[in-house]
């Protein structure tokens, strides 16, 4: 820019060149405007990306939101700035699982073009590159080591402490979640995690700090497992050798433990059991020295973690001292000491307290040999020998006597990094001491154990692995220098939780660089010393009583420390001084890692997607999953899903193709023409976990070609209507687009079906039943609410069906009906020969039949005209039945009743008495030819209102009177569900879909000109609302609907809905003979009706079957709600029809058990009855007579049985003969009632009445004798002494009782009933506490108190001992709740646990 001198001789620029500066800044500023502009109209996309590279970085989320113009090298630059790492160094894969390929980098691709969707979420996982962790961003170099962090990057990390007082976990009950892919590559610590399997983080724990400790590591590296000797599988060292390998030379970031616990012959089950890290570390060390018997490392766990120390009791007189010498693995420490309220607050207290001696006085005092008399003594512990490897216990775990239950202590109690043991050690132990043990102690129970040795000891040949006081003096003791009893910690391992469960993860300081780390589960990461101390467990308060409970729930639990001995501290081996053995297990496992990761890529990059085809032959769409790398094109591809379907024999391949399919719209999206050589991860859009499309396999004929399928358009499945036949075609498929106008689709179509568009009417089915007439010519399918797969109706005639209101005309009729109508399979009962002849048909006359989607009209015809044939015989029976009943005596009543009862029509008296006027050969002749018509109607229609069925006409006394032939047969379902409702099993009767009603709550006309009301037949209808009482009230009491109003009118003869019916065959088996039926059936329709409408197929009145709905699991459960649609029920549903009376109104299904109240079992089911409101005990005592007569092979007479309440198994009030039903007694749906047998005419005459149970109890005998019934007229004790003095010949002043506690019949065994019972309660009456004898059923045991226990030996106590707790546990009484117990944790050395065969 030029330049020119100002008046104060500054360089200005020229007037001109300013300006064109100014001019070139307002261009550039335009242009970001807009770039801002349209970057805000552009659609934005949000992706969100989880960093899976670092332990602390695995919860968290990084967001953003880009423009979808956006390339992929942008997406990267700013994942990188926001992530603080440098470009570059990382990979970014789709979705949350490791199989996915990751995104290229350097492309220039937009986000959309790459598979992105805007306006939805993303995700995606930021990854390891090439098996490196990703650099941090430095001011300084670019990148920064993992130890030289600074403190924005420290803050974005997820530490493993992520709140005060926890250490980590991230909860103190579970391991924090991981992904798999958050495992595939190493931690930055340079250490490898463990998977927790499901709650093996005890497992877990351990196992890192044996790792951790070199020793024990070597050691086990020196062993080398002979394959010739031993299955490689149940080898728990070689296991735990090659764990060891893995976790230090592995690139995970963690591996599975499954392969050692495996060897400890653990199942998966084993994995949900949790254990105390104490327990499993003594019952390892047991099993591996088991394992290491006669090899080099037999004594290894002792020398390492075995200390001995003396158990002694020393006389205060004459100082003799009587002791023994137990070995140990670990010292347990208490942390609060029994009856204390205040913990100790170091370790260095607890072990203080461990050693401190107890006096011994009092009733306590010692036996001294050598005073021979009892005396004052001191009995204490003293450490004689130092493990190398020194294990302290804080006993976190307790019992509190007040709640009775397990509980953690929380209490603080500190730990020095350093600990001197010398204070601990007794220097004035004079006793001989040798430094060997023969005793390991594993396989004891408890902390210390004893070795079972006498003084003469054996000395070890100059191992010396710890610390032991020799045979020199005191002096010479007090000389060893102090540094050879000094510790220093390197395991921590901390539990999170309660004593109910919680988790465990350990805190170790590696030998080589002493930097401690947490090693939770599979996240290893730094931590410091303030970490440590906050596993000393407590609060900041006072110690206290209460101060546990207050506390952080996250503590130290086993506390690990070994010897401070230069010359003995082992470092790891490295890897190049390795044994030649492990040397060869590296390189084995390092081949199958290789392997793994090479699967792993070859899965990484396979897309894996839904595939469907429509099978040619079956015609039914076939669905499996394609599974095809990314690099192979579209023709590949296609004959890899051609092998697929199987489809080789019968379709050429080049008659198939690959398109995308949306399987749930059923849409095809579109082809790929001219892209057979596209690879597919291009055409699917990379490699994903899931898409959200499927691939088509679709086929056609050799003379066919296929059509183009277009992105943007939209599928139109279309049904051509024809009026006259009143038949609805199958679907034509049509593509149109959205913007396509109302005129130019129905051009559409026409091409397609050949229609007239000009009379065309296109009617829409936006959603299940939503008809919607396309009439605005020039509006577009997308405001008619098109989608990507549509449904059509079309209908083209020169009718004048066109002219009339749409919801008014016989196409909307026609479709409404289509919409409604359900395919059910009905199975017909069994029939005897013959058997229909005497069955009364009840079909009506005056409906209208139900019509056919297809078929001629002729066949309709010979249907409609059985019908009517059918239906004039019916009336005539019905007249001549009617006459006979109303001229006839009330016995010839009770015959003509019995008639038309199908259940005592069976004999060939009764049916000529029934049906003079039609012969058994008419009926099946009318039988046959209703069930061979095709298409035949089942009427549905109305009977004349003057001539209701004459067995619907009988008195409540009539009804009453004839009640032993309207038992239900035995077939009924005895499950307490029987009553079950036609609605789903989560809620109440369903509602019709898409509305019956206005906004005002007015019914809107249906398609038959019938109204919601009359459709739905509602519970609630007002139909009846003048009257006081209506059948609706008395359904809702009963629990069932009546199939008859209150004029004994058929409620299905008030409408009429569309029902089709022909035979069928099922295909799952059913047995031979059994007859079944296709109905197709308006699912509005109402039960009763549905059943008026199967009438002539059963051959029997509609209340003489009952239905039953058929699930997926075979159950059946009876449907009783008359008044309820089928709206419930869908196509193919299966229903079974059974004989037997259906309920009406004011009945109930009543389950009759026996009681039998001196059998094991007393209680069994006899029989399915049905009581009416207003019935008698009595009547209803005839009704069960000939069932129990003929279904339980029972033949009683009325005075020799009774019925009683029945509350689960409790024996209640005794109903007598003259108590009314709903009056006297309460009854509801689905009842149960006891039937008793009696020995003796019945006692019970009153209800002032008490019946007791009384049972003798023999203690001389120890036994119990049977129950014997008791009436008493009051509810005196001294009236009920009385009658037991009366019956067992005791003496009233001798005679006890006692109330029998517990469900009937009260068990108790024979050798606590004498001790256990309220024996002779200080009462007068039996209706006042402790007794509240109030009812009928109560037990009562008695004795003679004179009479004196068997004496029994203790053989014979454990013998009847054993046969009372079987006797118990058979008849299920006196088993109280007991809580799940721990499994005992064990590693069984032979692979497994043997099973006992007898066991479940």
């Amino acid at each position: 820019m030029e330049m020119v001198p100002s008046e104060e001789n500054q360089l200005v620029p020229k007037e001109g060149m300013l300006w064109s500066c100014r001019q070139s800044i307002f261009e550039e500023m335009k242009k970001k405007f807009a770039q801002i502009e349209n970057a805000a109209e552009e659609p934005r996309v949000l992706c969100i990306i989880q960093d899976t590279t670092n332990a602390k970085t695995v919860n968290e989320r990084l967001t953003l939101n880009l423009p979808a113009s956006t390339s992929l090298a942008k997406l990267f630059e700013d994942v990188a700035h926001k992530a603080g790492y440098v470009n570059g160094t990382f990979d970014l894969t789709w979705g949350n699982m490791a199989d996915m390929a990751p995104l290229d980098h350097g492309s220039e691709m937009s986000l959309t073009e790459s598979g992105f969707e805007a306006g939805k979420k993303n995700f995606l996982q930021l990854t390891d590159k090439d098996g490196e962790q990703p650099q941090i961003a430095s001011d300084e170099s670019g990148t920064a080591d993992s130890s030289g962090l600074d403190d924005s990057s420290q803050d974005r990390f997820i530490g493993p402490l992520p709140r005060d007082g926890t250490t980590g976990c991230s909860s103190d009950y579970s391991s924090p979640s991981y992904s798999y892919s958050s495992i595939l590559n190493k931690s930055e610590t340079g250490y490898v995690g463990l998977v927790n399997q499901a709650m093996t983080c005890y497992l877990n724990s351990l196992l890192q700090t044996l790792f951790m400790t070199p020793e024990f590591r070597n050691a086990l590296y020196n062993w080398e497992f002979e394959e010739s000797e031993e299955d490689p599988v149940t080898s728990i060292p070689y296991q735990l050798q090659r764990l060891f390998v893995l976790l230090q030379t592995s690139k995970k970031r963690a591996i599975e433990t499954t392969d050692v616990t495996r060897s400890f012959g653990w199942d998966s089950s084993e994995a949900w059991q949790q254990h105390d890290v104490q327990e499993l570390c003594r019952v390892m060390f047991d099993a591996l020295e088991q394992k290491w018997k006669q090899t080099e490392q037999a004594d290894l766990i002792n020398q390492l973690y075995q200390g001995k120390l003396k158990d002694y009791v020393r006389c205060l007189e004459c100082s003799y001292e009587s002791w023994r010498i137990d070995t140990y693995l670990d010292i347990p420490l208490v942390i609060r000491p029994f009856g204390s309220t205040q913990a100790f607050g170091s370790v260095e207290e607890a072990l203080q307290a461990f050693i401190q001696p107890e006096t011994l006085d009092g009733p306590n005092q010692y036996f001294c040999e050598r005073c021979k008399k009892k005396c004052d003594a001191r009995k204490g512990l003293r450490f004689l020998h130092f493990p190398y490897l020194l294990t302290l216990q804080l006993k976190r775990f307790d019992f509190d006597y007040t709640t009775m239950h397990r509980i953690k202590l929380n209490d603080r109690m500190t730990f020095p990094e350093e600990l001197d043991m010398s204070p601990f050690i007794d220097v004035e132990d004079e006793s001989p001491q040798t430094e060997s043990c023969t005793d390991s102690g594993a396989e004891n129970e408890g902390s210390c154990h004893s070795d079972q040795m006498s003084n003469d000891f054996s000395t070890d040949d100059g191992v010396d692995e710890g610390i032991c006081l020799d045979n020199t003096s005191s002096t010479e003791r007090t000389l060893k220098p102090k540094s050879s009893l000094t510790f220093e910690l390197f395991s921590v391992m901390v539990h999170s939780g309660s004593a109910a469960g919680g988790h465990y993860y350990a805190c170790i300081k590696s030998f080589s660089d002493g930097q401690w780390y947490s090693f939770n589960d599979q996240h290893v990461s730094k931590i410091t010393q303030d970490d440590i101390r906050k596993t000393y467990g407590g609060s900041s308060g006072t110690r206290g009583y209460y101060s546990s409970a207050f506390a952080s729930s996250t503590n130290a639990y086993m506390l690990i420390y070994r010897l401070k001995d230069p010359s003995r501290n082992a470092k790891y081996l490295d890897v190049e001084d390795f044994p030649e053995h492990i040397k060869r297990l590296v390189q084995k496992e390092k081949e199958s890692e290789e392997q793994e990761k090479r699967q792993r890529e070859i899965e990484r990059n396979t897309c894996k997607i839904k595939l469907f085809c429509m099978h040619p032959v079956k015609m039914m769409m076939v669905e499996n999953k394609l599974e095809v790398h990314k690099d192979k094109t579209l023709k590949e591809a296609v004959e890899i899903a051609y092998k697929l379907m199987d489809l080789e024999a019968l379709v050429p391949l080049d008659c198939c193709r690959l398109v995308k399919y949306d399987e749930f719209h059923e849409y095809l999206e579109r082809s790929y023409e001219g892209e057979e050589d596209t690879p597919m991860g291009l055409l699917l859009g990379g490699v994903k976990s899931s898409y959200m499309f499927d691939l088509l396999l679709e086929t056609r004929r050799p003379d066919q070609v296929f059509q183009p399928y277009k992105p943007g358009e939209v599928m139109v499945k279309v049904h051509v209507v024809a009026l006259k036949s009143e038949t609805i075609a199958p679907p034509v498929s049509v593509r149109a687009y959205l913007n396509q106008t109302v005129t130019e689709f129905k051009q559409l179509i026409a091409q397609a079906t050949g229609l007239s568009a000009e009379t065309m009417r296109v009617v829409l089915e936006r959603c299940y039943n939503d008809l919607r007439l396309l009439y605005v010519p020039n509006k577009t399918l997308k405001a008619e609410g098109f989608f990507r797969s549509n449904k059509v109706f079309v209908e083209s005639s020169d009718s004048t069906d066109h002219q009339v209101t749409f919801t008014d005309s016989l196409l909307w009729k026609l479709l409404d009906r289509h919409g409604n109508t359900i395919r059910l399979f009905v199975s017909l009962p069994e029939q005897a020969p013959g058997s229909l002849a005497g069955r009364t048909l009840c079909q009506k006359a005056g409906g209208e039949p139900g019509e056919a989607f297809e078929g001629p009209k002729g066949s309709r015809k010979s249907v409609e005209a059985i019908l009517e044939e059918s239906t004039e015989k019916l009336k005539n029976l019905s007249l001549q039945q009617q006459e006979e009943q109303q001229g006839s005596s009330a016995s010839d009543s009770q015959k003509s009743s019995d008639a038309s009862d199908f259940e005592h029509i069976e004999s060939p008296s009764q049916e000529a008495d029934s049906a003079p006027s039609v012969s058994a050969a008419d009926n099946r002749d009318l039988e046959n030819r209703i069930r061979a018509a095709s298409g035949s109607g089942g009427g549905g229609g109305t009977s004349d209102p003057e001539n209701p069925f004459p067995s619907e006409e009988r008195s409540d006394s009539d009804v009453n009177n004839d009640r032993s032939t309207s038992s239900v047969d035995s077939d009924i379902l005895s499950s307490s569900h029987s009553s079950d409702t036609l609605c789903n099993a989560d809620s109440g009767p369903l509602p019709l879909a898409g509305g019956l009603c206005g906004a005002d709550g007015a019914p809107l006309p249906l398609a038959n000109g019938l109204d919601s009301h009359s459709i739905t037949s509602s519970r609630r209808s007002k139909a009846h609302e003048g009257k006081k009482e209506t059948w609706d009230t008395a359904e809702e009491d009963s629990g069932t609907d009546s199939e008859y109003d209150e004029n004994g009118k058929s409620k299905a003869e008030a409408q009429y809905l569309y029902f089709r019916a022909e035979p069928c065959s099922l295909e799952d088996g059913s047995a031979e003979g059994q007859k079944c039926l296709l109905v197709h059936v308006d699912k509005r329709i109402t039960l009763a009706a549905f059943k008026q409408n199967l009438e002539p197929f059963v051959g029997v009145s509609s209340s003489q079957f009952k239905v039953f709905r058929v699930y997926a699991n075979n159950q059946e459960f009876e449907s009783v709600r008359l008044n309820e649609t089928l709206s419930s029920f869908s196509d193919d549903n299966k229903i079974t029809i059974r004989l037997g009376r259906a309920l009406k109104k004011g009945e109930y299904r009543v389950k009759v058990y026996q009681l039998l109240v001196n059998d094991p079992e007393p209680c069994k089911f006899l029989v399915d009855s049905v009581f009416a409101k207003g019935m008698t005990v009595r009547q209803s005592k005839e009704e069960l007579l000939p069932q129990l007569r003929d279904q339980c092979k029972l033949d009683l007479s009325i005075e020799r049985f009774r019925l009683r309440k029945k509350t689960w198994k409790n024996p209640g009030t005794v109903f007598l003969d003259y108590h009314v039903y709903e009056e006297d007694i309460n009854i509801s749906s689905n009842w149960e009632v006891f039937l008793e047998v009696l020995d003796e005419p019945e006692k019970m005459k009153s209800m002032s009445q008490l019946a007791i149970l009384t049972r003798r109890w023999r203690p001389a005998h120890m036994k119990l004798e049977p129950f014997q019934e008791v009436v008493l007229e009051s509810s005196s004790v001294d009236e009920l002494k009385e009658k037991l003095s009366e019956i067992s010949g005791i003496p009233l002043e001798n005679l006890e009782f006692a109330k029998g506690r517990g469900t009937f019949p009260c068990d108790i065994s024979v050798l606590e009933i004498h001790q256990d019972l309220d024996w002779n309660p200080k009462v007068s009456t039996l209706n006042v506490w402790p007794l509240y004898i109030c009812d009928d059923g109560a037990v009562v045991f008695y004795r003679d108190k004179t009479e004196e226990p068997m004496e029994l030996s203790e053989e014979e106590r454990t013998e009847l001992m054993k046969k009372e707790s079987s006797r118990l546990l058979k008849t299920g009484h006196r088993v109280s709740y007991s809580p799940r117990k721990e499994k005992a944790l064990k590693i069984y050395l032979d692979g497994g646990p043997t099973k006992d065969p007898g066991q479940d």
